[in-house]
């Protein structure tokens, strides 16, 4: 057996193999999204039965096999269990996770997308935040920390620092706000109200352990979905699974 590793990671996504084992799919502080393989997780009797499943928390301590890690030893932290009764919170969590192994790579210091997970995945397990604002929180914020945050402080057009917010758009061409003179003409620009626009940039600023003690109204709920959803669908290239179980339950 090679050396031992010990990762803090997250599993992301889990597959049956054979008739006993999984793969998992870990997102780690350590060592970014790495796979591993977990011999007789499906038994019954199996110390990894509640480790390997998606949602889980922990210290995964590994080895290296010739094509793929091997799940040696867990200390789970968190395990998020009664999130499976939750519906649609499931598939949030899940659509969440399937975002986190979209943008994961092998090698990154994934850190700041396990804490997004973390305080998200117990943003839906309060009833008193909507699932949908939740939505609108993870998809922005998991953009910015990698690396695709829109512009909200100045015009993305012409820079200028003081936008006006009764004559303030957002572009998705543009990538963030432009001001009512860079506004015209564009066909993509939609007006953004102030409260939308401060809520966005709280998201993109906010400590991790804040990102959902806020509220909007209805009305800037429905602006934040118009907004960001179309612009995770624009820099994004995959059809999410979950996603489509959501819009179909909707």
């Amino acid at each position: 057996m090679s050396d031992l590793i010990t990762v803090q990671g997250v599993v992301i996504s889990a597959m049956p193999i054979g008739e006993y084992d999984k793969r998992i799919v870990l997102l780690t502080r350590e060592r970014g999204k790495i796979s591993a393989f977990v011999r007789g997780a499906r038994r019954l009797n199996s110390p990894f039965m509640a480790a390997a499943e998606p949602f889980v928390f922990g210290n995964f301590t590994l080895y290296e096999g010739r094509s793929s890690y091997n799940l040696n030893q867990v200390n789970v932290t968190h395990h998020f269990m009664e999130l499976a009764a939750m519906q649609p919170g499931i598939y949030y969590g899940y659509y969440f996770l399937e975002l986190a192994d979209y943008f994961g790579q092998e090698g990154t210091d994934e850190r700041e997308m396990m804490n997004l997970l973390y305080v998200t995945v117990k943003a839906l397990l309060n009833p008193h935040v909507k699932d949908s604002l939740i939505r609108c929180v993870f998809e922005l914020r998991a953009m910015a920390e990698e690396g695709y945050c829109p512009e909200l402080a100045s015009c993305a057009c012409c820079a200028r620092d003081e936008v006006s917010e009764k004559d303030c758009f957002f572009s998705q061409e543009h990538h963030g706000i432009l001001c009512g003179s860079c506004a015209k003409g564009r066909r993509d620009a939609v007006r953004i109200s102030g409260a939308a626009l401060y809520a966005m940039r709280y998201i993109v600023s906010a400590p991790m352990g804040k990102l959902y003690t806020f509220t909007v109204s209805e009305e800037v709920l429905a602006e934040l979905e118009g907004i960001i959803h179309r612009y995770v669908d624009r820099n994004t290239d995959r059809k999410f699974r979950s996603l489509e179980i959501l819009e179909i339950m909707k």
